[in-house]
This record gives C-alpha cells, structure tokens and sequence, in this order.
C-alpha cells in the first residue's frame, strides 16, 4: 500500500510541475511582449525600455518587443566602425550565465517555448542517431564563434562597418517576431521583402518543420545564446545536484530527459535547460536542486522496507 501511495505522489507531483512551466513560458513570452498595440499598427517600441538587454531570444524588430534581444546587441555593437564588444552587453550576458544559465532556455525563451508547443502535436515523432545528434550539437558552438562573432569583426565595409550577421542570415526567431510580424501589419515592409527574406523564410519553416518530429532541434543544434549560456551550466548558481548514495542506476532521469541528457553522468550538461523532469521522474530523489537537497524517497511495503 505504502508502494503505491509514494507513487500516485510522484505522479500528482509531476502534472503540478507540467503545468506550472507552460504557464512561466506563456507569461514570459506575453511580458516581453507588451507592446500589443505594434502588432496592429506594424510599428516597433522605441521608449526607454528597449535599450535593456532581455536574457533570451526576442527580436529587437518585433512589433511587440519592449526589450533588446542579447544577441542582437551583441552583434549591433560588433558591426559598428571599430568592432568593440559593448560591456555592457557583455557583462549582462555573463550574469545571465552565471545565475541562471540555460534555466532561460527551458522557462523563459518564446521561441523555445513556440518549439515545444509545435512538438506536442501529434505526429510520428523522430530520435536523431547518437552519431549524427552528438556532432550536430557542437553547430551551436561553431555559429557562435563564426556568424556571431567572427564574421562581424572581419568581414567590414572600406568605412571600417559590419553585418550581424546571424541576425541577418539564420535566426528563424527574428524571421518569424520581426519579419513576419511587420510584414503582416505594414505595407511598406511588405513591398520591401526580397531574396533575402525569401531565405530567411526557408530556414524558418525548415526548423518549424523540424519541431513536428524532434524535441527543440534550434535549441539543441542552433541556437548561440543557449551555447554561450551551456559554458556557465557548470558553475551556474543554479544548478542539479546528484545524490550519489540514493541512485540506483534505473535510467529513469535519463529516459524522461526530453534534451537527452544522462543527469547521472553530468546533472549540469551543456544541454540540460533546466526543465525539471529529471527530478520529478526520479523515483529515489536523487536530483535536486543545488541548495534545496530533499530527503530520499523510500519506499515501502507492508513487509518492510524495500
């Protein structure tokens, strides 16, 4: 009886947690989006608001904006004549890692949570292979070094200025917030559109697509905001702990890992972005939070413990 009671806790523990995260992504998304009115009228927020950097991906260009996306004024300051990195853009960003890390990715980015909405409906779904999935995670990393930072400093006009060049070429957050958002409520950006567009589009449906059947492939394999924020996982003050005495070994953290993650080889992997299904799947409560270390789950039966 014992046995059973822990389990129906877990359970009734677990949808508590699943709905308590839609309901921070949904909020998160709507308060860096105030700006309603932009979305009707086709203009973008201008007020003091939007020279503060917000911790995720939300495009400086979308009408309902009230804050700068990072990696957007990362790449500003970069594409300017001289190519210096902003410290404040900077040190925000490494706060950004040190306190929170990827925790962004997981409760407060729109467009991660715009992925996992796409991938609850329900079609087949897909596993990327080990050989092909690893690799592809270090993509990250690479448009990180090259189309955020390395072509910006690089790649200058004779007056001595750059491109943002990720802006420009990849993010499919910025297509479908700024983009799209414009040219559905301004004429003027709608007979502007071109080539360029015409691509960004292409990448955008093609990582929308991609949704249906793999879980958050732009977080696991493009993204350079969830890279930069991945390096600090590690040391971030928030952070996984593993009760080395209370594992078992039974896989279950590691099944119900929707990132694929093994949180008893590493709880603090690059990729973990701090969902928490780890420690609400973990039969034994060996995961927890660092600083908020619970009791092991014991389980019993009328015969005793088991």
């Amino acid at each position: 009886m014992r046995r059973h009671w822990v389990k129906g806790m877990k359970t009734r523990n677990k949808k508590k947690t699943n709905r308590l995260r839609p309901l921070v992504q949904f909020f998160s998304a709507l308060g860096l989006n105030l700006n309603l009115p932009g979305f009707i009228t086709g203009k973008i927020y201008t007020g003091p608001l939007k020279g503060v950097c917000v911790p995720v991906l939300n495009c400086y260009s979308c009408p309902g904006a009230l804050g700068a996306c990072p990696i957007g004024s990362l790449q500003s300051s970069l594409a300017t004549i001289g190519g210096k990195i902003s410290c404040y853009v900077a040190g925000l960003l490494i706060l950004f890692g040190v306190t929170l890390g990827r925790f962004f990715c997981g409760w407060i980015c729109p467009f991660g949570w715009l992925q996992e909405l796409l991938h609850k409906i329900p079609v087949k779904k897909c596993t990327v292979p080990l050989r092909i999935d690893r690799p592809l995670r270090w993509m990250k990393y690479v448009i990180l070094l090259v189309f955020v930072i390395g072509l910006p400093l690089l790649l200058r006009t004779p007056v001595g200025m750059s491109a943002p060049y990720f802006c420009k070429w990849i993010c499919p957050a910025g297509t479908l917030e700024g983009g799209v958002s414009l040219a559905l409520a301004n004429g003027q950006v709608r007979s502007s559109l071109g080539g360029m567009f015409l691509w960004k589009a292409c990448v955008l449906i093609a990582v929308l697509v991609a949704c249906l059947v793999i879980y958050r492939p732009f977080c696991k394999y493009v993204c350079p905001l969830g890279a930069f924020y991945g390096l600090f996982s590690r040391f971030a003050l928030y952070r996984y702990a593993l009760e080395a005495s209370a594992c078992t070994g039974c896989g279950a953290c590691k099944r119900n890992c929707p990132m694929g993650v093994d949180p008893v080889k590493n709880p603090n992997d690059a990729e973990c972005i701090r969902c928490g299904d780890c420690i609400k799947t973990c039969p034994h409560g060996a995961l927890h939070v660092c600083g908020k270390k619970k009791a092991p789950i014991v389980q019993q039966s009328e015969g005793g413990t088991l």
